[in-house]
């Protein structure tokens, strides 16, 4: 009953989405590329910006992505997301049996971490899915190895590599996980050899790609580089994130909560400090101080502090909470959480999610009826779906692809162009566009209004459609507001490999 009310759950979660993820679109570019095209496409053709060589770190999640899509149609990546999400935690609770759990599925435990991951749960699919899910399973298998002894399923952990380093580049979360169950074993005097072994081999193995070593070096790039400009790299405590993401926030307080009680009640039952380190389980320390600290300075990392946070403090939850609460509580919450997931299964209209409110779904229209031909310039965010719309009618300056494609210029360029800082003007300078979609709550957006080198030739959503003066037609054809049209015609595109 538990796994099938988490599946529930995690569907119910999944299916609240309002529009699919901005990147989504280059996947599916990506993807199409190798399904329909025969290739991994390693040369950008979409922007009008100078590109270097396509890295795509995640053109495997891009192929799965999009043969999903092109034989069970668009619903079928949140069916996709579900499974993903539910296989990572019914490995959790694997995990936790493994630990010793006589019973690993209380869901008055579950639904905290589940919270906390909401906001990842209820935005559309994305390659980092595939890395948490692998993630949990290098967890179990370094859990399994070492209290079992285990040391030959380490070796699964290479093979495991190669599929992941070709899924998303986040494979060298694998990587250090392995790495600090090393040195946690090394810390605990056990045999720590096979670990090194395996984590060296694995790291070789990262040069099976389509691109080869000049890959590997690409990897290591990006796994350091800075990111000022994306949102989602910044830290929970940011200026953006502090009052945001207070699920997670309250699940982190409560399991270093937890955690200070444990070691509290382990410290006094030891002889002394040297008894109590010995006694400590240093690697399950390693981990969880690791991952916390990537999800406070990136939130893009936090629910990999959720994953181990809910594997290794779970036997604490069991042993210092669980006994003084009622028996049927976790029962009762699990219970409440079923009759929920089926009274909102019987209720809901599930439909393909458009996104009205985030996507500039008439804007692309007005553009393409009207033939708008051209250099289309629109936020990063955005690209990726204007090209899916609008190639090879239009080619944009940027999108998401960021540091896979472009060069480091273009984002702090478009950056001073959308918040009018000292230089803006450089983009129109440099990269003069044929047409631009600029979101109403950007500063850029009034300034061009009073521009008499532009003008504003639609202008009825949150977003505006601009063109040069010297272009403007007498009328233009209107988009209809039809969200049906929008719907149907979501994923239509003229890209063709």
């Amino acid at each position: 009953m538990f796994l099938i009310t988490l599946f529930l759950l995690v569907f119910i979660i999944s299916a609240s989405v309002q529009c699919y993820d901005f990147d989504l679109w280059a996947r599916l570019i990506a993807g199409m590329g190798v399904i329909d095209g025969h290739q991994v496409l390693k040369t950008d053709f979409l922007s009008y910006t100078p590109t270097h060589t396509w890295w795509d770190h995640e053109y495997g999640s891009g192929i799965v992505f999009y043969w999903f899509f092109k034989h069970f149609g668009p619903y079928s990546l949140i069916w996709l997301q579900t499974v993903l999400f539910f296989l990572m935690f019914f490995i959790i609770s694997r995990i936790i049996k493994l630990r010793g759990s006589e019973n690993p599925y209380n869901f008055l435990f579950y639904i905290f971490p589940i919270i906390a991951l909401y906001e990842n749960f209820a935005i559309p699919i994305r390659c980092h899915f595939f890395s948490f899910l692998l993630f949990t399973v290098f967890l179990y298998i370094l859990e399994k190895s070492r209290k079992e002894n285990n040391y030959k399923i380490l070796y699964i952990l290479p093979i495991l590599t190669v599929v992941w380093n070709n899924l998303h580049g986040g494979v060298v979360a694998g990587l250090g996980l392995i790495a600090m169950y090393g040195i946690g074993e090394i810390l605990e005097k056990r045999a720590f050899k096979h670990y090194v072994f395996s984590g060296v081999i694995s790291f070789c193995l990262l040069i099976i790609n389509p691109w080869g070593i000049e890959y590997v070096k690409f990897l290591l790039m990006a796994t350091t580089m800075k990111r000022p400009s994306i949102i989602e790299w910044w830290g929970i405590f940011s200026r953006f994130h502090l009052w945001l993401q207070i699920p997670f926030k309250i699940f982190m307080c409560m399991m270093i909560g937890l955690e200070g009680i444990a070691l509290f009640q382990k410290l006094k039952s030891c002889s002394g400090v040297s008894d109590f380190y010995k006694k400590l389980d240093q690697t399950k320390y390693i981990v969880l101080a690791v991952t916390l600290y990537l999800a406070i300075v990136h939130v893009k990392m936090l629910p990999f502090f959720v994953i181990t946070g809910t594997v290794f403090c779970y036997e604490d939850f069991e042993t210092y909470v669980l006994p003084k609460l009622p028996k049927y509580i976790g029962s009762l919450i699990g219970g409440m959480i079923l009759f929920t997931c089926i009274f909102s299964i019987a209720v809901k209209k599930f439909e393909v999610p458009v996104g009205l409110n985030k996507y500039p779904h008439r804007e692309v229209e007005f553009i393409k009826q009207n033939k708008i031909e051209g250099k289309i310039l629109v936020n990063f965010g955005l690209g990726s779906f204007v090209s899916y719309k609008l190639y090879p009618q239009n080619r944009i300056f940027m999108d998401g692809r960021y540091e896979e494609v472009y060069y480091d210029d273009l984002i702090p360029m478009l950056d001073k162009f959308y918040t009018l800082k000292t230089g803006w003007d450089e983009v129109l300078r440099k990269y003069p566009p044929d047409v631009m979609i600029i979101e109403k709550n950007y500063a850029i957006n009034s300034r061009l209004k009073m521009s008499s080198d532009w003008t504003a030739v639609y202008d009825k959503g949150i977003f505006t459609v601009f063109v040069p003066t010297k272009t403007v037609k007498k009328s233009y054809i209107e988009p209809t507001e039809d969200i049906e049209y929008y719907r149907k015609n979501l994923f239509k595109t003229s890209i063709k490999f």
